[in-house]
């Protein structure tokens, strides 16, 4: 095993389980068993993921292909450096050191309530993950460009501003949502109410805005700014639904990417346009980071099914109680047909939240989203595999495992 770079384990079947009665059904007696592969042609809708996945995945033309695939999952378990394996988040932390006091910095507020409330979440309490990709990112490609893994100032002002954007946009979706909890603690609009928690998340992002002004690179402060449109886009989006279940999926993958995955996407491409000059390896940090994020709100998306509340530090199955139908439900509603309805009513209905997550566990809907994931980070294993080997661009390799085993 230690000899071999990918270590290759058994993935969940791509197949739909037999249609068995739904919750408070007759005859409902556990979750269901496989179907065989031919009754699974007859009866499953062909539910197309070209729109969506066809950038990442060209080989992959419809969703019919993916239940008909037994895959396995790629995870790296040693380097292409030669160096010793090194966790990523510690090699990462080596330029994040003063992270939260720098971004408190960056803040400069003379008033103590808004301070405080500015300041709520950066107690050094966040996983800081954004964070950790883009300097780690920064470091491969200036690695790739001239065998120099030194860190730039401006890169790693972007990793501040990646935090900065992306804790703005926990609190004004905090408010918008009426989150009580996050992290593990109370939400900012919870202790100072709806008003004041959107004015303190448009305060850090004007700071953001001042730290990205700062670098004075236009094409940087381009990419970034993408980012904040990409947040209201994928917000209204989120707002929406669709009824046919081609577009619902895509709907869904859309506004995964917007409001999940563009700031991490444009956060490393940014990275590798202040240490290299070469448009091909701005577009493999571009597709590493996009590729990354949509399986980290993927698996974000399962968790919220399969984890309790004290590991989230967020209530769960808070999706549903929002009236939202992420990857499970898309999923299992290929099974249990019936959810359709709930979907369009946003779980409105007395019960509705309660019986659509027994139909996600009883299902294989968890299963058929984590492995969408996989491919999701098998693609972005790809992609950051084409620059040159240093410590850093194998700690993003191992980032991607990370990002499919985590448990919250």
């Amino acid at each position: 095993m230690a000899s071999r770079w990918w270590r290759w384990r058994r993935g969940c079947s791509w197949r739909p389980a037999t249609r068995s009665p739904g919750p408070g059904s007759p005859g409902h007696a556990g979750p269901p068993g496989p179907r065989a592969a031919s009754d699974a042609l007859a009866q499953m809708p062909c539910f197309s993921l070209l729109k969506s996945l066809t950038s990442a995945f060209p080989s992959v033309y419809t969703m019919s292909r993916f239940h008909h695939m037994t895959p396995a999952v790629c995870c790296c378990s040693k380097t292409q450096s030669g160096e010793k394996y090194t966790d990523p988040f510690k090699l990462g932390w080596r330029d994040l050191k003063g992270l939260y006091e720098d971004i408190r910095k960056e803040l400069l507020i003379s008033t103590t309530e808004l301070k405080e409330m500015s300041e709520y979440y950066f107690d050094g309490k966040g996983k800081a993950f954004r964070p950790i990709i883009v300097v780690l990112m920064a470091r491969a490609c200036n690695s790739h460009y001239n065998n120099s893994r030194d860190m730039q100032a401006s890169q790693r002002s972007v990793a501040l501003i990646a935090e900065m954007i992306h804790t703005a946009s926990l609190v004004h979706d905090d408010v918008i949502d009426d989150a009580s909890s996050r992290r593990g603690k109370h939400t900012v609009n919870k202790i100072w109410g709806e008003k004041k928690a959107v004015l303190a998340g448009d305060l850090i992002l004007s700071a953001a805005s001042i730290a990205l002004a700062r670098i004075g690179n236009t094409t940087v402060i381009s990419i970034l700014t993408q980012v904040i449109e990409d947040l209201v886009r994928g917000e209204f989006l989120q707002l929406g639904s669709k009824e046919n279940e081609n577009e619902r999926f895509a709907h869904y993958l859309e506004k995964t990417f917007k409001k999940t995955a563009s700031l991490i996407a444009n956060s490393c491409k940014a990275v590798s346009v202040l240490g290299c000059p070469d448009p091909m390896v701005h577009e493999i940090a571009y597709q590493y980071g996009k590729n990354v994020g949509i399986a980290f709100q993927l698996i974000d998306d399962v968790l919220d099914f399969t984890s309790c509340s004290d590991q989230m530090g967020k209530p769960t199955s808070a999706d549903l109680k929002l009236g939202l139908a992420t990857g499970p439900v898309l999923f299992a509603c290929q099974q249990f047909p019936e959810m359709n309805a709930m979907i369009m009513r946003r779980f409105s209905l007395p019960g509705d939240v309660d019986r659509a997550r027994q139909y996600v566990l009883q299902s294989d809907g968890v299963q058929q989203t984590t492995y969408l994931a996989q491919r999701y980070c098998h693609e972005a294993v790809r992609e950051i595999s084409k620059l040159r080997p240093s410590p850093e661009r194998d700690a993003l390799i191992q980032l991607s495992e990370i990002v499919l085993t985590r448990d919250k």
